[in-house]
C-alpha cells in the first residue's frame, strides 16, 4: 500500500517539479531550537518531535516521493543567535521552510527575515498571542484562546474573584488583559494583580497581599525555575484549602515533575495538550516517542506543537505538489487540517493559526494530570478578528488587544 502509495505522488511531483524546473529538489527544512541553554527543557523536546515527524514523514514516502532533509541549528538559548542562524538557513543552506524559536522575542526576531525571503515559517509555542504575518504559522495555541476557556471555567467552579500573578513582560502583560476582558464578560472581578520579574524568589509579600484580597481563585503564570517556587509556597501558607489555583502555562516546561506532590495536587492547568489525551493517534504518538527518547520525561505541549507543524506543511507540500514558497502557503491558506495527537487540527485561513482542542487538566500526586474538561476546535479568538491575511497578505504585525 505504501509503495503504491509513493509512485502516485512521486509522478504528480515529478511532473510539476519538471515544470518549474525543480525536479530532483529535495525539500530541505530548517530548524532552529534551544539545545543548550537555560531553554533547552523546551528545545530539546521540541527538536526531538521535528526529527520523529520528519522520521514518520519519509517513511511514508516523503515529501514530493523525496525524502525530506533536516538542517539542525542550536540557538544555544541566546537570542542573537535566531537571527544568525535564521539568515544562515535561507542565505547558505537554501531551506524551503523553517521551524524555529520558543520566546515571543525569538519570534519576533526571525518574523522580519522570513517576510522579506518568503520563506514560510512555523512558530511552535503557546504565547500571548498578536502575531500576524502572511509567512508566519503559529501551531501553539495564543492567550485568548486558551483564557476564552480557563477564566470562564475558573469563575463557575470557584466564585466571581480573581487574583494575577504574573511575569513582568509580554506573556504576562497580555495574559492578564485577557483575564481582565473574559472576566468581566463572564461576571467575574480581579480583585488583585502583581507583575513579577523572573528572578523573583520570596514570595511572601505576594501571599500576603493574596490573602488580604481574598480571591475565589489565582491565576498563576510562573514562568522559570525559580517561579515555581510560588507554587510551593503557596500550598505551604495553607492557601489551597481556600483558594483555587489556575494556569495557561503551568506544566509546559514539566513544572509538575519537580514540584513536590502536595503542591502540585489540585493545580489546574490549561493548554493544548497532555499527555493524558486519550485518542488514537496520541497514544500511537506516545508509543514512538518512547520508543525512541525513553519515557523518563513527560511530553511537553510544545513538542506535539511542533509535530503538527511538520505535518501540516508536509501535507500542504504534496496537496500543491510543490515546495515553493507562495505555492505552500497557498496550500496552507485552503484550510488544511490534521488528525493530531491532541485532536483535530486545522488553520484558519485568515489568521494563520490553528483550529484544536484546548484541555483543563487537574495536577495530581504522581507528578502528572488528569484531565477533566475537553473543548473542542477552539479558535484562536483575537488572532481571527484581527488578522486577514487572505483579504490583505501584506499586513504584517504583533498585535496587542485595546491598542
Amino acid at each position: 500500500m505504501i509503495k503504491s502509495s509513493i509512485k502516485r505522488v512521486s509522478v504528480a511531483a515529478l511532473l510539476t517539479a519538471l515544470a518549474s524546473g525543480t525536479a530532483f529538489a529535495d525539500a530541505k527544512i530548517g530548524a532552529i531550537f534551544d539545545l543548550t541553554g537555560g531553554l533547552n527543557i523546551y528545545g530539546i523536546q521540541q527538536n526531538n518531535a521535528l526529527q520523529l515527524a520528519v522520521e514518520e514523514i519519509n517513511a511514508k514516502g516523503g515529501v514530493l516521493g523525496k525524502p525530506v532533509e533536516v538542517v539542525t541549528y542550536d540557538a544555544q538559548s541566546e537570542l542573537s543567535k535566531y537571527t544568525q542562524y535564521t539568515n544562515t538557513a535561507i542565505l547558505r543552506d537554501k531551506i524551503d521552510v523553517l521551524f524555529a524559536g520558543l520566546t515571543s522575542s525569538s519570534r519576533e526576531a526571525i518574523r522580519p527575515i522570513v517576510r522579506k525571503a518568503k520563506v514560510p515559517y512555523f512558530y511552535s509555542s503557546l504565547y500571548e498571542g498578536g502575531a500576524c504575518d502572511k509567512q508566519t504559522f503559529v501551531t501553539g495555541s495564543s492567550a485568548s484562546q486558551q483564557m476564552s476557556k480557563l477564566i470562564t471555567w475558573g469563575l463557575k467552579k470557584y466564585g466571581p474573584k480573581i487574583y494575577i500573578m504574573a511575569p513582568d513582560y509580554n506573556f504576562g502583560t497580555i495574559s492578564a488583559h485577557w483575564i481582565h476582558e473574559f472576566a468581566k464578560a463572564n461576571g467575574g472581578e480581579v480583585v488583585g494583580e502583581d507583575f513579577l520579574a523572573l528572578t523573583v524568589t520570596d514570595y511572601a509579600p505576594i501571599l500576603q497581599k493574596i490573602q488580604a484580597a481574598k480571591p475565589d481563585f489565582v491565576v498563576a503564570l510562573p514562568v522559570g525555575a525559580n517561579q515555581t517556587g510560588f507554587l510551593e509556597q503557596f500550598a505551604a501558607a495553607g492557601l489551597k484549602d481556600s483558594i483555587g489555583i489556575v494556569s495557561t502555562n503551568y506544566g509546559s516546561g514539566n513544572q509538575q515533575v519537580v514540584v513536590s506532590p502536595e503542591a502540585g495536587k489540585g493545580i489546574i492547568a490549561n493548554q493544548g495538550y497532555f499527555m493524558q489525551v486519550e485518542n488514537p493517534e496520541n497514544e500511537e504518538f506516545v508509543q514512538k516517542w518512547h520508543a525512541k527518547f525513553g519515557s523518563e520525561v513527560p511530553i511537553v505541549s510544545g513538542a506535539v506543537d511542533v509535530w503538527n507543524a511538520v505535518h501540516l506543511w508536509a501535507i500542504a507540500a504534496n496537496k500543491v505538489g510543490s515546495v515553493d514558497n507562495d505555492k505552500v502557503i497557498e496550500g496552507l491558506e485552503k484550510g488544511i487540517s490534521f488528525d493530531a495527537p491532541n485532536g483535530k487540527v486545522s488553520i484558519d485561513p485568515k489568521s494563520h493559526h490553528l483550529n484544536q482542542n484546548i484541555y483543563i487538566a487537574e495536577g495530581n500526586t504522581s507528578h502528572g494530570f488528569n484531565i477533566i474538561e475537553t473543548y473542542k476546535s477552539v479558535p484562536a479568538v483575537f488572532e481571527n478578528e484581527t488578522c486577514d491575511l487572505v483579504a490583505n497578505p501584506g499586513q504584517a504585525g504583533h498585535y496587542v488587544p485595546g491598542q
